[in-house]
């Protein structure tokens, strides 16, 4: 017990920018509306730990649940127009909420609104990052939420765990700090198992972790434990660190910054990506598929290499040259994704055939692999 103590308190001292994520249960308790001495006591310890030198982006939910709360509503609704009005309505107490408070330690409150169109597009994903880097050197405190007033199915993020584990790649975080209404992450659900122990240090790559987690909880919050595992997992492809812990725990910000054994760390164990491959790990829509033998499988997974037309026996969907792809192995299981050279007309015409033949199938000839390995990331 002491080591892991040892090494909670070695590995929170070396870190330097954090992304907190606050869930939607805590902030309004329980879909009561915003709890605002809550809300004041994270502001203070944010503003605390920032003054110590750490960079702080929060990701904060409740917008949604805080809008249903002024409108009297007690479900979360089910039509879109429904969810994104109250979005609208809730966003507004929400961040006046937070620079009320911040303004107390002397910091600003930066509202950032993102959809996944902002993070799959390279220049406007460069662009955000440019800015909250900004938003921290000039001493404000960034608050990001899902653009839930004007995204669609198709363009949502789905929860803010998963954003949560998107802005620590895009800003190169080394934690991120997800509170939620359970101490941590348990072998078993602890509200049905009474001998359920909890997970103190794990590996965010460990694939075990998935069957311990669960759905979500309450009618409020839109993700569970099994989010919050597949984040740290996602946060991991650029470093970072993962603590689940309860938010409900006293100066819990500043008490994990103490090194104390608070929740669970996920640390980050497999190997960090170059910045363009963080990029497209982070993209969670694709565009198409592509089916690959064994021998492309083998050599994407094992050794690294380009995918070749070649080695490709089925094109799935409709995409264009640089649309973010899925590779699938025989048995259907995606096992990388990847910026494709060619649009899949194109490449539904040269699968299965040599390099040297392209130009002759096509006309031209771009490049000689399906997907390049600097463009291509192995899941």
């Amino acid at each position: 017990m002491q080591s892991k103590l040892n090494q909670r308190a070695e590995f929170m001292q070396t870190t330097q920018r954090w992304v907190v994520k606050i869930g939607s249960a805590l902030l309004t308790k329980d879909g009561q509306g915003l709890d605002r001495p809550a809300l004041a006591d994270w502001a203070g310890q944010i503003a605390r730990l920032r003054k110590q030198g750490i960079e702080i982006v929060l990701v904060s939910s409740g917008a949604v649940a805080e809008g249903m709360s002024r409108m009297g509503w007690h479900e979360k609704p089910k039509a879109l127009y429904q969810k994104q009005a109250a979005a609208a309505i809730g966003q507004m107490s929400l961040i006046q909420a937070y620079e009320e408070n911040f303004q107390l330690h002397g910091f600003h409150a930066a509202q950032v609104l993102l959809t996944h169109d902002d993070l799959a597009n390279r220049r406007r994903y460069l662009n955000a990052r440019n800015t909250l880097r900004e938003l921290v050197d000039l001493g404000a405190i960034p608050v990001i939420n899902e653009n839930d007033t004007v995204a669609y199915d198709e363009i949502r993020l789905g929860d803010n765990d998963t954003l949560g584990a998107l802005v620590a790649n895009l800003i190169e975080a080394d934690v991120l700090i997800i509170l939620t209404d359970q101490s941590g992450l348990y072998n078993k659900d602890p509200r049905k198992f009474a001998d359920a122990e909890l997970i103190e240090l794990g590996r965010a790559s460990d694939e075990s972790l998935v069957g311990y987690a669960g759905g979500a909880g309450t009618l409020i919050g839109s993700g569970g434990m099994r989010t919050k595992v597949l984040a740290a997992r996602r946060a991991a492809a650029s470093g970072c660190a993962t603590i689940i812990a309860s938010g409900r725990e006293s100066l819990v910000l500043e008490r994990l910054k103490q090194g104390e054994n608070i929740g669970t760390l996920l640390i980050a164990d497999q190997e960090t990506l170059v910045a363009r491959k963080q990029w497209i790990a982070s993209q969670l829509q694709m565009r198409g598929k592509v089916w690959l033998d064994e021998g492309a499988a083998n050599a994407i997974l094992n050794t690294g290499k380009s995918l070749l037309p070649i080695g490709v026996t089925r094109i799935e969907g409709v995409f264009e040259r640089g649309d973010v792809v899925g590779c699938l192995a025989p048995d259907g299981q995606i096992i990388a994704k990847g910026l494709v050279n060619y649009a899949s007309d194109e490449a539904d015409k040269i699968k299965r055939q040599p390099s040297k033949a392209i130009e002759s199938l096509l006309g031209y000839v771009d490049s000689a692999e399906l997907i390049h390995r600097d463009n291509l990331v192995v899941l």
